[in-house]
């Protein structure tokens, strides 16, 4: 069987795809795997390494106003539908499936046209213009949460969460402890503001790291992020270290979930699928700069089920953070409530719906 996958520009559509990939093989080592993506967006670095066959098309978003951009869009959009349908002839997929991003467009599109079955999968809460426009042609929509339900005109839509929910291992906290130098009977925070870094989460937490190891029952791991790894090191250069791990980027994330009692952290669809997958508390801190805000909306599904506790950025201030924080750390019974709705939402079997949801429409194909 042939699948034909695409989905670009940030890795919140890109590796919910790539779970998909690997639950594919898993299932079918015989598979045929194809994936379609642009040659500007992320997806061009992550999905080589991957030893994914990997081909790309041109293509643009939709500009926000009519004019000379819509023009140049138009014919972009006309290039890019060529490109996708003749990739689409050679590979000759089952299946398509549209994990998000304008490249879906022009793929879904063309799948569609040729009479090829098509699902596609959204992330976020409230769906991107692209899906929204695509479910229309999609024989299965399927999305991470059932408030999604309320953003689509479809009968064909399926609540099969994140499927990065599913890259959750059973992590051994010795080993996991180990490897990060921590002790894995204390208390521990994890802070993640992003690859790049949060400003507004650093430039509030960096102050009151100092009063927070004063605590010795309480260990930290913080992500900064590339651009505040030197500011926050240069912060901390005389404070006692001992219960404090401070990472750039962090390749042991999951080991780091499975310590971690409390997160702090944006609420992008992939860091929320991965606090879920492991049930773990959080306090979010949407970033108000995104398209829908989305990231707000999909923080209120956790608040909403008792999962997590929801700082907008106009009220992030340091005392705010650290109340919350030690709050939540010395509330034994709260955390226990908190864990289980967070486990509740994490959707562990989400690749394989998603694979058995391909499996069945394949089927479909003439």
């Amino acid at each position: 069987m042939k699948f034909l996958l695409t989905g670009g520009g940030t890795g919140g559509h890109i590796y919910p795809a790539l779970s998909v990939v690997r639950e594919i093989y898993k299932n079918n080592e015989n598979a045929e795997v194809m994936y379609v993506g642009t040659s500007r967006g992320l997806e061009c670095k992550v999905i080589p390494k991957e030893n994914i066959p990997f081909k790309t098309i041109d293509i643009q978003g939709l500009p926000r106003k009519i004019g000379k951009e819509m023009i140049y869009f138009s014919s972009n959009f006309a290039k890019g539908c060529y490109q996708a349908r003749k990739i689409i002839s050679e590979f000759n997929p089952n299946v398509v499936l549209g994990t998000g991003g304008y490249v879906c467009g022009p793929v879904i599109l063309m799948a569609w046209l040729s009479g090829i079955p098509t699902a596609i999968h959204e992330q976020n809460v409230v769906p991107g213009i692209t899906n929204k426009f695509l479910s229309k042609l999609a024989k299965k929509t399927m999305v991470s949460f059932e408030d999604s339900k309320d953003f689509f005109n479809t009968k064909n839509l399926i609540v099969t969460g994140n499927p990065r929910a599913s890259e959750v291992n059973e992590l051994s906290l010795d080993k996991a402890a180990l490897t990060l130098g921590l002790d894995k009977d204390k208390k521990t925070l994890l802070v993640v503001s992003g690859s790049q870094g949060a400003e507004i989460i650093n430039h509030n937490f960096i102050k009151i790291i100092e009063d927070l190891i004063k605590n010795k029952w309480l260990q930290i791991i913080y992500v900064t992020g590339d651009r505040y790894y030197n500011e926050v090191n240069k912060k901390i250069s005389s404070y006692d270290k001992s219960n404090i791990k401070v990472f750039s980027y962090l390749n042991e994330m999951p080991m780091a979930l499975s310590l971690a009692d409390l997160v702090l952290s944006r609420a992008g669809a992939t860091t929320l699928a991965e606090i879920t997958g492991f049930g773990i508390p959080s306090i979010l801190v949407p970033s108000p700069n995104v398209t829908n805000d989305h990231q707000r909306k999909n923080a209120m599904t956790l608040v909403k089920r008792d999962a997590a506790e929801m700082i907008e950025e106009k009220d992030l201030k340091p005392e705010v953070l650290m109340e919350k924080i030690i709050k939540l750390l010395l509330d034994d019974q709260l955390l226990i409530n908190m864990k289980s709705n967070s486990r509740e939402l994490g959707y562990l079997d989400a690749s394989c719906k998603v694979y058995n949801v391909l499996k069945d429409i394949a089927k479909t194909k003439k």
